[in-house]
């Protein structure tokens, strides 16, 4: 009876099996919370360098200068939420006519594209394989109908 019981006494094993089991659970879980932060950040900055990148595209005095004011936004943007604009990509679009985006009541569209690498990924598979999440953000402005009328 003795050697029956000694088989079957678990005592003291559940804390090693909780901080075995709570380890295999909880390491994904942060890094699952580290990476949607992260990415939701990013995703925050694109929308956002879009959008002010829209807005100071139709205030620009040419298009040379709207396009220089543009892309300071995208990247003041993407400094706020602590990232760099080398991968970051930005279009402009215009209508009704493509050549002349500042005419009076015309519309722009801003479009930022970036590519945002997951946390922690080790730089030698991002080579390989793409880890990571593209991200894009696309905003219209109208120009206003006095424009270049100062």
């Amino acid at each position: 009876m003795l050697l029956s019981r000694m088989r079957t006494d678990e005592s003291g094993s559940a804390s090693l099996e909780f901080i075995t089991v709570g380890l295999i659970m909880l390491v994904p879980l942060v890094y699952l919370v580290i990476a949607l932060a992260s990415v939701q950040s990013a995703a925050f900055a694109v929308e956002g360098g879009a959008r002010q990148a829209a807005r100071v595209f139709v205030q620009g005095e040419s298009e040379q200068d709207a396009e220089a004011m543009a892309i300071r936004a995208v990247e003041f943007a993407l400094a706020d939420h602590g990232l760099t604009g080398s991968d970051v990509q930005m279009s402009v679009s215009c209508t009704p006519q493509p050549n002349a985006c500042l005419t009076r009541g015309g519309f722009v569209t801003v479009r930022v594209a970036l590519f945002m690498p997951l946390p922690l990924a080790p730089p030698a598979l991002g080579e390989a394989f793409s880890i990571g999440v593209p991200l894009s953000a696309t905003a219209t402005q109208r120009v206003s109908r006095f424009w270049g009328s100062g």
